[in-house]
């Protein structure tokens, strides 16, 4: 690893592993979260939710004596449901209010809010009211759901949000074909931020606008929405993400938790706040990942992938969250099934169920974890069907270096890259052939004993579409359409740089490779530079923190910033060391002609222009001085695809069920890293979620809706003893569209590992007969395939 970098003079721009400026102040307890805050005559929020998944609304009954105290729908006159709307064709709205009107939908539903000086206190009234709730018959499974008469939305025709249809047939396969079809299910899951999610609002009297401190992705888009729902213009409304302590998706929508706290606030004149619980996150609120897959692939008797023919269901829950949720995954798996490989033909149906269950929201990878998964399982069965490597069956299709940039069967335009050799880095950094041996030795010792630990090498090949622009989110028919990332620049009179950027960090160390940036184009140290992100009354309007965009496109907006700032710098300079501005360059937070004592350094040009600017003659310089809004967009503005090949060995115990991950290599390419440790990682976190996904996490439900992990004594995590030995190899493949060649990345840790470890599974006991075509792997799932296949065969 090269040397860390912290001291000032030295190169601390882009491409170095310069140390986190954040971390000093999150490690010594420093930060600053919703739940550290506390205000004068503040009371806490505690809400009633629905114990039923289905139901009608019948009578509320206050308890005597603190009436006032709770709050209905009734109570919230003239706030606005949320309605999260699409243009795609046949998209069926769905109003969620933010406490339920008329109708509960899922176990966990804001019925009613209490308020009191303290939580316990509020919790204490919250026990004490009555709701009449008239059950309704409950529909808790995606594809019973699509066949109900009962509907989760009165007057809907069906239980589907939307249904999408592509059909693509490149040209006719003239070879014979060897087709396998299984049906693959994801389960559902809790996103596990560290810090639940939160709420502070009060009303600001001296400028007439309400102040909400919220853990939240995209404080711009909760401002719209919150706007929308309380009758607002946006100009009175503040929204403020404090430090985050994690999103993952799950913190990137409009909470009615948000629109409750807000109204209160509004209606009391006193703060309030709302601290979510870990119980509240597991069994009230959003999920996600909960993907069904009929899925049939053509491969031609040498390997080659013909065709891909899919059914897809993707269990969207009881609403669309505030600003689009319900088909993002479903309509996302029509597009991007294919992944990076070549083909004749893809058809695929895709349909967003409602149930009774909480909305499903984008976690981490968003739909590419689920079509990585159902794709590269099938990919390995067929190779074992057809006796070849895993490896070398996706050679034979992979889209090919000298093809980029290229232009998928769903029109998928792919910047750059080098998919077969990062496959193939990665197949020899784990030893295939070596690993293999030792299998076959391993199984040979092993015989026929029925109780015995057998090995097993995975793989997993993915494409990441990140920093997606105009065209792609307009072409979805989402209403939260990114245009031009904006960053305002500008010098302090003694020469600090402040950074202003739309989107928020909430673990991804923006605070330092936004700085990193910066020192690239000014030569500032980066301990001079100060960024401000996740205030909508400080920062540009941006549509946030989501889809690996912040490197690309607050990356690029930053870089343009200070190019535009450095220009200003150097005519200031030019007319006070009186030389031509051309000849001028900025090194070591300092300004003046190349290799030359005769430079200033960048508090000096500050000093003058705020404090002494008799010096600079009018007309000589930009009126506009020592700060500029600039806006950046890729173009073509389709998004940057980075990659990655994952490959594992993993080890089955026959007799338990226990799958062990003996070891695990990743090659990436993220094209030009900002900080090479700081995307190292955003992937290792993304692979201990991966592997969560793959062996560990689960939310199920009962047939009445009812969840079944409220603790994480029921709701597994992968720890730190669960995290394999981990080898990672960078590729750095610059994107020909973004402005220093980088690429979104920070999802794609995430996205493989259910694939590679199913595939070592599978791989593992194919020789038993036994399959694995579900996530997450739990010994139960292990057990019951080996005793499938042990009947099979009786």
């Amino acid at each position: 690893m090269p040397e860390l970098l912290t001291q000032a003079g030295t190169d601390q721009g882009i491409g170095r592993e310069v140390l986190r400026k954040e971390d000093k102040r999150l490690l010594l307890g420093q930060g600053k979260y919703v739940g550290d805050m506390r205000m004068p005559d503040m009371l806490e929020v505690a809400f009633v939710r629905s114990p039923v998944a289905h139901a009608r609304l019948g009578q509320i009954e206050k308890p005597q004596g603190v009436e006032h105290l709770v709050y209905t729908m009734a109570d919230m006159t003239g706030v606005r449901p949320i309605v999260a709307a699409s243009s795609l064709p046949g998209f069926k709205l769905s109003a969620q209010y933010p406490l339920a009107q008329d109708k509960v939908r899922h176990v966990g539903e804001l019925v009613a809010a209490c308020i009191a000086p303290d939580r316990a206190q509020a919790e204490d009234i919250a026990a004490s009211v009555f709701v009449d709730y008239q059950e309704l018959p409950v529909m808790a499974d995606m594809y019973g759901t699509l066949e109900s008469d009962t509907r989760v939305h009165d007057d809907w025709s069906e239980n589907v949000f939307a249904e999408t249809n592509i059909d693509k047939r490149v040209s006719a396969t003239d070879e014979a074909v060897h087709s396998v079809s299984r049906k693959l299910r994801m389960a559902r899951q809790c996103m596990a931020p560290m810090e639940g999610r939160a709420v502070l609002c009060f009303w600001d009297t001296r400028v007439d606008q309400l102040i909400m401190y919220s853990a939240a992705q995209v404080p711009h888009i909760n401002r719209t929405g919150l706007a929308e729902c309380l009758g607002l213009d946006e100009g009175q409304i503040r929204v403020i993400s404090p430090d985050v302590g994690g999103g993952f998706g799950y913190k990137g929508i409009l909470l009615p938790e948000e629109i409750c706290c807000a109204w209160l606030a509004i209606q009391l004149k006193r703060p309030i706040r709302w601290l979510e619980d870990r119980r509240e996150q597991l069994t009230a609120n959003a999920n996600c990942r909960e993907h069904g897959y009929d899925l049939s692939v053509d491969v031609t008797r040498d390997g080659r992938l013909a065709g891909i023919r899919c059914d897809a269901v993707v269990d969207s829950g009881a609403y669309s969250s505030y600003p689009f949720s319900a088909c993002l995954e479903a309509a996302q798996i029509g597009s991007i099934l294919p992944g990076p490989y070549v083909m004749d033909s893809f058809v695929c149906r895709t349909r967003s169920a409602a149930t009774n269950k909480p909305p499903i929201l984008p976690y981490r990878g968003v739909a590419r974890t689920g079509v990585c998964f159902a794709l590269e399982v099938m990919l390995d069965i067929a190779a074992r069907e057809l006796g070849i490597e895993p490896h070398v069956l996706r050679a034979k299709s992979l889209v090919p270096a000298s093809a980029m940039p290229y232009a998928n069967i769903t029109n998928k335009l792919f910047d750059s890259g080098d998919y077969t050799t990062c496959m193939n880095k990665a197949v020899e950094a784990i030893d295939w052939d070596g690993c293999r041996a030792r299998q076959k030795e391993r199984h040979a010792a092993n015989g026929t004993d029925p109780a015995q630990k057998r090995l097993g090498l995975g793989m997993a090949v993915f494409c990441e579409q990140g920093a997606h622009g105009t065209s792609v989110y307009h072409g979805w028919g989402i209403p939260m359409v990114p245009g031009y990332e904006q960053c305002t620049a500008r010098f302090t009179p003694d020469g600090i740089l402040e950074l202003r950027i739309g989107v928020h960090s909430h673990g991804q160390g923006l605070e330092t490779s936004m700085a990193q940036v910066a020192h690239t184009v000014l030569g500032i140290d980066i301990a001079k530079v100060r960024v401000i992100h996740g205030d909508t009354g400080m920062t540009p309007y941006s549509t946030g923190t989501w889809g690996s965009r912040c490197a690309v496109m607050a990356g690029g907006a930053v870089g343009t910033a200070c190019e535009q700032l450095a220009e200003r710098v150097k005519v200031m300079a030019g007319v006070l060391l009186d030389i031509d501005a051309s000849l001028i360059t900025l090194k070591d937070g300092t300004v003046g002609v190349q290799d030359s004592v005769k430079r200033l350094p960048l508090s000096e040009i500050a000093h003058t222009w705020y404090r002494a600017p008799q010096k600079l003659p009018v007309g000589a310089v930009d009126p506009g001085g020592l700060e500029v809004v600039a806006g950046y967009k890729m173009m073509p503005d389709a998004g940057t695809f980075s990659y990655a090949c994952h490959t594992c060995l993993v080890e089955v115990d026959t007799a338990t069920g226990h799958v062990a991950i003996l070891d695990y290599v990743i090659c990436e390419d993220g094209g030009v890293l900002l900080n090479p440790m700081i995307v190292e990682g955003q992937i290792y976190g993304g692979l201990a979620q991966g592997i969560g996904t793959a062996l560990y996490e689960e939310m199920p439900f009962d047939s009445e809706g009812q969840p079944l992990a409220s603790t994480l004594q029921d709701y597994l995590l992968p720890g730190a003893g669960e995290m394999p030995p981990l080898k990672m190899l960078h590729m750095e493949t610059p994107s020909p569209n973004s402005k220093y060649g980088q690429k979104g990345i920070g999802e794609g840790g995430a996205i493989a590992p259910p694939a590679a470890i199913i595939n070592g599974i599978n791989d593992a006991l194919y020789e038993l007969g036994a399959e694995l075509l579900q996530c997450p792997a739990n010994p139960r799932r292990v057990l019951e395939a080996i005793a499938a296949a042990q009947g099979a065969q009786a």
